[in-house]
């Protein structure tokens, strides 16, 4: 064992130990579908001149938003009931003391206030008397604040919009009579201190926290002010940042009074039943994986699956590390990701495999090595563009997408861990075994492969028939746009809303038995909880007094006499907003990955790959319209991990094309070597197509039906990605290349000694 190995085996050691530690250490955060939560109703009562309209509410909602984060309660729900009641779902909060605290947390009246600034002072920092605040601002500094000069009370509006005469994005304010006049005395204070000072800023303070700290302009006169009963707050940096600070200042100048109207604990989403055959699909697919991965490896496929066993230690400590809340689509991010790493090992072991059989003299060894080395770049590639997708989901979505985004970073970043620090030191230090020297078979690097030495013989031109492949994939896509059209989407109660229905029974069954008899109804995406108040609730979509008359009679064929102690109309958790950040996601993330592989390769691979995930996309989405298939917040996920999915494919084929073309003769066609590239990965898609398919058929047919659904639409995504990226992606390439050809940059070879390599550790 050389020295560099034994170092890496020790880090190893060291890293799992960690991971060890910390998963008996700490308790990890579950979601309201895993562990149940609180359930919070108010009442919203206005006034004459601000009534409690949907409008209202929904500005009110933004503002209790900031509460419930403040409360560090990850995953919850805010939805508006009606007109003009508020929804709240708190997943982890187990006693009647919690749910207090959250209660009168969220349910005090919204306090906007305006104050001078004092100074700028250092953290931490005591007020020079009392009434004054010293708080964080939102410009980074600290401030120390004067008492309160004026409430939200005397703000008529506030209006999020672009200033006609420039480009500047601005907040436009509305005050009352009253409220111009001490926004005059504010600003004519402030005016008398010189630009740049401190105290010519104003600062408004929502909840206790400085929401802006703008400075008066330097037109303004001293003892003047600003008068009018009007004024702009200048300095955002988009339209979308503008109307964000506007409805925060709208939402907290309502003078809507919040009363509790129901507060009870409910029980998981999910039942017992449905989560255990979602971790037993997580084990049987892992271990289907890992027996197909040492049949086709043999050794090295065995230091592989070890290496995978490690993946789930790192990938949740890393969850509890970053203290996040694990939902089920969490729990199938992180099985998603096994795949990612399968693919990670597949890559290397390929490669290896092709440099011993051209080097079977340097040994098995070195072949390994250099077998990761040539595969860094497109396992980088790939795995970027996977965390491109996941951080917009993050940072663009909401509730549970946002939620999928941390996980599926999490796993990704563990599986790269996995496949690249761990499987590399104990596949060295199997293959640096003499008996495994000698029989080189055993290690599984000894020959390329049945398959790759099949497709070598039969020398297939995929490329020649390139018109036709197109036009298949045009022809699939103009059928999946017709589903679309002829049969819409069929949105999960997430984004229409519906009912939400309590129901006591006299005789007692349990939540699953609830479960199948809604399911049985003829609602089987429906959500089924327990809660104090009542033995079950049940969320459906829109349905009529005659369906909702269905689930009564299908719960009283189980439980006895029932009764029905409420039934409240919902409105939509994911409504407009995720619908038009979904959007938004998908238009960045295409624009992300264009540019991404322009940087890396050529704006023209850039664009292919787009094209082909466009087509991927649009072909799942498709299917679920004519398979009328509710489209939900785990769909979501699904369809942006389906980006992930397709360019990490494409970008595998691009990254061989890319290193053919460099190393190819003057007289050599791009259509040769791309067509060459496209047989030389066969054997790596089909091979991760397999081991992955192996877990997201275990989840389809043993999950639960939302889970179900999310499995169905990643395993076509799966087959639809591996066809697009050999039949769909390459051959637009291949006609983009000759309408604006790559050039062919020749590759200066650096002698380098394969045992001081250590590009991937």
């Amino acid at each position: 064992m050389s020295r560099g190995v034994l170092v890496r085996f020790l880090l190893v050691l060291g890293l799992l130990a960690g991971c060890v530690a910390l998963s008996l250490n700490k308790e990890p955060n579950l979601g309201l579908d895993l562990r149940g939560g609180a359930q919070f109703v108010f009442q919203a009562e206005g006034t004459e001149e601000t009534p409690a309209n949907a409008e209202n509410v929904d500005k009110t909602i933004a503002v209790l938003r900031g509460r419930v984060d403040a409360l560090g309660v990850a995953e919850s729900t805010l939805v508006r009931q009606g007109e003009d009641r508020i929804l709240v779902e708190l997943p982890g909060v187990s006693s009647d003391e919690e749910a207090q605290e959250a209660e009168d947390q969220i349910g005090k009246t919204a306090q906007l206030t305006f104050h001078e600034v004092l100074r700028v002072v250092e953290p931490g920092t005591e007020p020079k008397k009392e009434g004054n605040l010293v708080l964080p601002s939102d410009q980074g500094d600290t401030l120390e604040i004067g008492p309160t000069k004026m409430t939200g009370q005397e703000v008529k509006g506030a209006t999020g919009t672009q200033n006609q005469d420039s480009v500047d994005y601005v907040v436009k304010l509305d005050f009352t009579g009253k409220g111009g006049d001490v926004w005059a005395d504010i600003t004519g204070e402030a005016a008398c201190n010189p630009p740049g000072d401190p105290k010519r800023r104003v600062a408004i303070v929502l909840d206790g926290e400085i929401i802006t700290s703008p400075q008066v302009d330097p037109s303004v006169g001293c003892e003047v002010g600003i008068r009018g009963g009007a004024t702009d707050i200048d300095g955002q940096q988009s339209l979308e940042e503008a109307k964000e600070l506007a409805t925060l200042i709208e939402g907290g100048a309502l003078p809507l009074e919040l009363k509790a109207v129901s507060d009870r604990l409910v029980g998981p989403t999910l039942g017992a039943a449905a989560i255990d055959a979602s971790i037993q699909a997580g084990i049987i697919g892992l271990i289907l994986t890992g027996l197909f991965i040492i049949v086709v490896y043999r050794l090295v496929g065995a230091m592989a699956t070890i290496a995978l066993a490690t993946y789930a230690l790192l990938a949740y400590a890393m969850l509890l590390a970053l203290n996040s809340t694990l939902t089920l689509p969490g729990l199938a991010g992180f099985v998603l990701a096994i795949g990612m790493a399968i693919d990670a090992n597949v890559l290397v072991f390929e490669r290896a495999r092709e440099e011993y059989a051209e080097y079977p003299s340097a040994g098995l060894r070195r072949a390994l090595i250099v077998g990761f080395n040539k595969a860094w770049t497109a396992i980088i590639d790939s795995n970027v563009t996977t965390l491109l997708a996941a951080g917009l989901l993050f940072f663009l979505g909401s509730g549970p997408i946002k939620g999928f985004g941390v996980t599926l970073s999490i796993g990704v970043i563990a599986s790269m861990i996995s496949a690249l620090i761990v499987a590399r030191v104990l596949c060295e230090l199997a293959v640096a075994n003499r008996p495994v020297q000698q029989r080189p078979a055993i290690s599984g690097l000894g020959n390329v492969g049945r398959v790759r030495t099949w497709l070598d013989k039969s020398d297939f031109d995929i490329m020649k028939r390139r018109a036709a492949w197109i036009a298949v994939s045009g022809a699939a896509l103009l059928i999946a746009i017709l589903g679309i059209v002829v049969n819409g989407l069929n949105l999960g109660v997430e984004f229409t809303g519906g009912r939400q229905l309590d129901y006591s029974v006299s005789k007692e069954i349990s939540i699953d038995e609830a479960r199948d008899a809604v399911e049985e109804a003829g609602f089987p995406t429906a959500v089924v909880q327990t809660a104090d108040t009542a033995d079950f609730t049940v969320r459906t979509g829109e349905i009529s007094n005659e369906e909702e008359q269905a689930i009564e009679d299908s719960l009283a064929a189980i439980g006895g006499e029932v009764d029905k102690i409420d039934d409240q109309t919902i409105g939509a958790s994911l409504g407009e907003e995720l619908r038009n950040n979904a959007l938004i996601a998908f238009g960045v993330a295409f624009l992300a990955q264009l540019l991404y592989l322009a940087f890396r390769f050529k704006w023209t691979f850039g664009v292919a790959a787009v094209l082909a995930m466009f087509h991927d996309v649009i072909l799942v989405v498709g299917l679920f319209a004519w398979l009328e298939k509710p489209i939900d917040g785990i769909f979501l996920a699904a369809a942006m991990t389906i980006i992930g999915l397709s360019v990490n494919d494409t970008v595998v084929v691009f990254d061989r094309i890319r290193e053919r073309w460099y190393a190819s003769r003057p007289d050599d066609s791009f259509k040769a070597m791309a067509n060459r590239a496209v047989i030389e990965t066969v054997p790596r898609t089909i091979n991760t197509g397999l081991g992955t398919m192996f877990i997201l058929a275990a989840l389809a047919v043993l999950g639960g039906d939302s889970l179900r659904d999310f499995s169905i639409a990643l395993l076509v995504g799966l087959i639809v990605g591996t066809y697009s990226s050999m039949f769909t992606a390459t051959p637009i390439l291949t006609y983009f290349q000759e309408k604006w050809p790559m050039s062919r940059v020749k590759k200066e070879k650096v002698a380098r000694d394969p045992e001081d390599s250590g590009a991937v550790v």
